[in-house]
């Protein structure tokens, strides 16, 4: 069973991307990634060559090792790269993947901490999903659920399970036999550009949480999970490294992401590294070099220095 993995990145999100690839090669990923991005070629992958992807003109193959491609594929959407993903993947099903079994999206802030035949495994079971850590607790009465019913009605759907957790829209595995998760994904987003004044082009951080999409792709994403027909199958805000426990992936959420973070500064002020930091750098080196042994180097001395300054000031 064949399995590519994809991305969407702009401007300095290139450095996420290649601790991401950096740690699928680490733990047992072979095959295909595909990239779509905005912008000009990461620095670190000035000998991609030029390719001929069905359907996808202008793309460019860079060789990771002997067991990955790094694809990249420019896009010309005027959406923003949040709202573009289940657009993306259908698009690369149609197109370079489409004689893959499973597609994985990750966003570039990821790294994957577990062996790559777990996903492989977790997707045999429905579309692999991880719930967010904020409103984890998000029974089939709360309110915006009940809001996203209109949502839901303007699709053409129906509520098909009820669900106990708020999804978080950084990850998502689907076999092709549930392709119809996408389609619904798409179906929602389109639906709150047309009548609930989502902007595709926008990520507007100032929506109010009273609106239906105030976190655009992710409640998308949620709304989807509550009117599929595919079935799903959810890992707890461990699954992303959100809380402690975890062993699958590292999720870096805040704006402020490892290859920028100051981390003695931060740590000065009450907060020290997270998990996902500490795991972006632990995947920085190697096959995809992002940043010199000089910088490594200091990042790495950050870390441990931050984490002691840590044990002593800790925000209240």
């Amino acid at each position: 069973m064949s399995s590519v993995i994809c991305t969407l990145f702009e401007g300095h999100y290139h450095f996420g991307v290649a601790s991401l690839v950096n740690s699928l090669q680490k733990n047992g990923f072979a095959g295909d990634i595909f990239a779509g991005y905005r912008g000009s070629l990461p620095f670190w992958a000035a000998d991609a060559k030029e390719s001929s992807l069905p359907s996808w003109p202008k793309a460019y193959t860079f060789t990771v090792s002997d067991q990955i491609q790094l694809h990249f594929l420019p896009l010309t959407t005027e959406y923003h790269l949040t709202n573009y993903k289940p657009n993306f993947l259908l698009e690369l099903w149609d197109g370079p993947a489409k004689s893959a079994d499973n597609i994985f999206y990750f966003d570039p802030d990821i790294t994957v901490k577990c062996e790559w035949e777990f996903f492989e495994s977790w997707v045999q079971c429905g579309v692999a999903l991880v719930h967010e850590r904020s409103m984890n607790d998000m029974p089939p009465s709360h309110p915006l659920r009940q809001w996203w019913f209109k949502v839901i009605e303007k699709c053409g759907k129906t509520v098909t399970r009820d669900l106990y957790s708020y999804i978080n829209g950084g990850f998502c595995g689907v076999n092709k036999q549930h392709i119809e998760f996408l389609q619904t994904w798409v179906s929602v987003m389109d639906a709150g550009f047309k009548y609930f004044e989502l902007s595709a082009s926008q990520f507007k951080h100032k929506l109010t949480r009273s609106h239906l999409f105030q976190a655009q792709d992710q409640d998308g994403l949620n709304i989807t999970a509550m009117c599929s027909l595919s079935p799903i199958s959810e890992i707890g805000p461990e699954g992303m490294d959100l809380i402690s426990g975890g062993k699958i992936m590292s999720h870096a959420l805040g704006s402020t992401k490892p290859w920028k973070k100051k981390f003695i500064r931060t740590a000065l002020r009450g907060k020290g590294p997270s998990l996902a930091d500490k795991h972006y750098w632990l995947y920085a080196k190697h096959p995809i070099k992002a940043h010199s042994d000089y910088e490594q180097r200091l990042k790495k001395t950050s870390l441990l220095l931050s984490s002691f300054i840590h044990r002593f000031y800790r925000k209240g």
